[in-house]
């Protein structure tokens, strides 16, 4: 690897750790020069695995030899910005998680069809924003077997450095693509592909969660909603189930990210206990 001691924090190579926000990162105009920015040795690792192309390592100078050293080993040549953790927290005006961050090539996604094609059991986040929610929800829908996750156009991006980071790397295991304009009308696309939808609201005539007629169902979407609102009342009654989960104390709510980690109710019957499917 090259080493490389910060003595100019203006480089213009450290833009992607310092000056381009989230939006300029992803580079919509041309997805293959797309980058995101994985964060700690965990997550840069479960990304490599997923094989995701790593171009430059910013690294407290201590980690090189330490946590970091099997990563650059890993990775072969590319430069590896340094210093210590004060500097790299000037540059990048936080401090650094675990003392690693790294700037990546963004992966390719599937097309919507090809993500449902071989699943069973579909998470749809619509509208959700908060990256420590999206990368929650992520992590519970990998612990818990689903097949992929589809998010509408507004939705936080998952490799958003703190949403992978949250996930602990979930972001990379499991199967995910955007839902985009043109598929506006995306419970009638699921319901193309065989899938039924269950809305996650609060209604009189919501289902629980563990209904038996949910874990009939032999593909089923999950839909969970933006923080706050919660799902549209077009979406809900685009859907064909509406399911709550049952709550005591007066409680009439769980932030989106717990609730996501309802799963276990939603098991196909036939399946292995603690599977999502």
């Amino acid at each position: 690897m090259q080493i490389i001691e910060l003595d100019d924090l203006s480089r213009p190579e450290l833009a992607p750790f310092a000056r381009l926000t989230e939006a300029q990162l992803r580079n919509r105009r041309d997805p293959e020069q797309g980058l995101f920015i994985a964060e700690s040795s965990k997550v840069i690792e479960k990304a490599l695995d997923a094989g995701c192309q790593p171009v430059s390592f910013l690294m407290e100078r201590r980690h090189i030899d330490g946590q970091g050293s099997g990563l650059l080993a890993r990775c072969g040549g590319g430069p590896v910005y340094t210093g210590d953790r004060e500097l790299l927290a000037e540059l990048t005006g936080f401090a650094l998680t675990r003392g690693i961050l790294c700037a990546m090539r963004r992966p390719a996604l599937p097309e919507v069809s090809a993500l449902c094609a071989s699943a069973r059991r579909l998470a749809v986040l619509d509208g959700i924003v908060d990256p420590a929610n999206v990368g929650a929800i992520f992590r519970s829908a990998a612990a818990l077997g689903m097949d992929g996750v589809l998010l509408t156009p507004s939705c936080c991006d998952p490799l958003y450095r703190r949403a992978a980071r949250v996930s602990m790397g979930a972001v990379f295991q499991i199967p995910w693509c955007r839902l985009e304009r043109e598929h506006a009308d995306w419970p009638s696309l699921l319901r193309e592909q065989g899938f039924k939808t269950a809305a996650l609201a609060l209604r009189d005539d919501a289902l629980p969660i563990d209904a038996p007629a949910l874990a009939r169902e032999s593909r089923l979407a999950l839909v969970l909603g933006t923080e706050g609102d919660g799902l549209s009342e077009p979406v809900i009654q685009g859907c064909d189930y509406t399911v709550l989960i049952p709550m005591s104390h007066g409680v009439n709510s769980l932030n989106v990210a717990m609730a996501s980690d309802a799963g276990p109710g939603l098991q196909q019957q036939g399946r292995r206990d603690g599977e999502f499917l």
